[in-house]
């Protein structure tokens, strides 16, 4: 039999669903609107009382792990070939520019096909790939343009991925476990960040970069051994029309933004979103640990486990939070981090930077988690892949186009304003913006279920 897609929308609450017995996942929605609504701590991890996505969970925090890994020894590997600092930056250039000029492709793919389906594919592709560069290397055959045309590649690859593991984990817990969801995966993001670099050093050291992409190639059979495992069903409902009107009229690959941009709440949360890569790519952090504080690599090192500390609680209130949250609260979310954002790069001392730097990484990802959360409940479910992609242009897609404006900006004016950057063009969006996400109404209140 044919794999079909996850149900995307919950029945009605207390309607009888016909076939449930064979979509259990879908047992522990709520009955009752209020239920949905509720907000608590425990919230925050709802989502993982669905078996489907805590094994989906489980296999992220290892995969993304993998990826952090390999990228270790990725840029160790340009530095040992060419020494050059311009030749890193390019490399990280060309993992992204697949994500921003990709985005709408990308997203029309995942809303033209079975995002299971396009997942599997991606996965093996990224089981390849990696591979390839374990080989090249052990083989000792490695060439700089072999690297960045692997980046290309990967990139190329990520663009269908990234929307698509979004849009999958909707399919997976519904609307009112979205925001949990959303929420862990900044816990997957940021546990990444710990375990990745440090498993890469390990190996590094110990049997070198090859060791490292052989580590990040098996990471992803576990992500491929969850969709393979897990075959869904439609339950009959109003996703099946969506998907009937997905078929129909797949749309252009620009249909996405024309979409978001005609959507005043959803534009502007994207505009947010570009915005904020300013601060996750945390350019300015190591010239502010040498330049301002006069530390080391150490100081640099505690200053992004600082960050990453931080966000962690500030994942857990965002699922903690509604289960549609309204713009107002994401504009909300943005100022505070933009305010939270120029404070810490004005800090006079070292102790009053790293408590910024820890009250930033809760704040900002509370709010990134929102904002994604929104765009994703807003967004009709024919048009869900394709805004997604556009999310994906906008964070992590427009990194090459504001990390240079970052580092011109560090370099003329010195790094604390180069930082502070990110938090003005937050505070900035979020205000000449308020009134459309004013107006927005959190999604349930629209009358969509999606």
């Amino acid at each position: 039999m044919a794999d079909q897609e996850y149900l995307e929308e919950p029945a009605p609450a207390g309607a009888a669903v016909p076939g449930r017995a064979a979509v259990p996942r879908r047992a522990a929605a709520p009955t009752s609107a209020g239920t949905a609504a509720r907000p608590g701590l425990l919230h925050a991890f709802g989502s993982l009382r669905e078996p489907a996505f805590r094994q989906w969970f489980g296999s992220q925090v290892l995969s993304a792990s993998g990826t952090m890994t390999q990228g270790v020894a990725q840029s160790w590997l340009v530095l040992k070939l060419t020494g050059s600092a311009v030749d890193l930056g390019l490399m990280a250039s060309f993992s992204f520019l697949p994500l921003l000029v990709g985005g709408p492709w990308a997203g029309a793919i995942v809303d033209r096909f079975n995002t299971r389906r396009v997942l599997i594919v991606t996965q093996s592709l990224f089981i390849v790939l990696a591979g390839l560069l374990a080989g090249i290397v052990a083989t000792g055959s490695e060439r700089l343009w072999m690297l960045f045309l692997i980046a290309i590649a990967t990139g190329t690859v990520a663009a269908p991925d990234s929307a698509g593991r979004q849009v999958y984990v909707f399919e997976l817990v519904g609307t009112n476990r979205v925001a949990s969801a959303v929420s862990l995966n900044e816990v997957v993001i940021n546990t990444s960040r710990v375990l990745g670099p440090a498993v890469g050093g390990a190996l590094l050291a110990t049997v070198g970069v090859a060791a490292c992409c052989f580590f990040n190639a098996a990471t992803y059979v576990l992500p491929l051994a969850v969709l393979l495992a897990h075959r869904s069903r439609v339950v009959p409902s109003e996703s099946s029309r969506a998907r009937q009107r997905r078929a129909a009229d797949p749309g252009g690959r620009l249909a996405g933004l024309q979409y978001a941009w005609h959507h005043p709440a959803i534009r502007v949360v994207l505009l947010l979103a570009a915005a904020s890569g300013m601060l996750f790519g945390l350019l300015p952090l190591p010239l502010l640990a040498s330049r301002v504080f006069g530390l080391g690599g150490g100081g640099y090192g505690l200053m992004m486990a600082v960050f990453g500390i931080g966000a962690l609680p500030g994942a857990v209130l965002a699922g903690a939070g509604r289960s549609s949250p309204s713009g107002r609260s994401v504009g909300a979310l943005a100022i505070a981090t933009g305010v939270a954002i120029v404070a810490t790069a004005y800090a006079p001392d070292l102790g009053l930077m790293l408590a910024g730097l820890a009250v930033t990484g809760c704040i900002s990802i509370w709010f990134i988690a929102r904002a994604n959360t929104l765009v994703q409940l807003a967004a009709d479910p024919a048009m869900r892949g394709r805004v997604m992609g556009a999310w994906n242009m906008a964070l992590p897609g427009c990194t090459p186009l504001t990390s240079p404006c970052v580092g011109w900006v560090s370099g003329e004016a010195g790094p604390r304003t180069g930082f502070a950057l990110a938090g003005i063009a937050l505070v900035c969006i979020a205000g000449s913006g308020w009134r459309a996400l004013a107006r927005g109404r959190r999604p349930a209140e629209t009358g969509r279920r999606d």
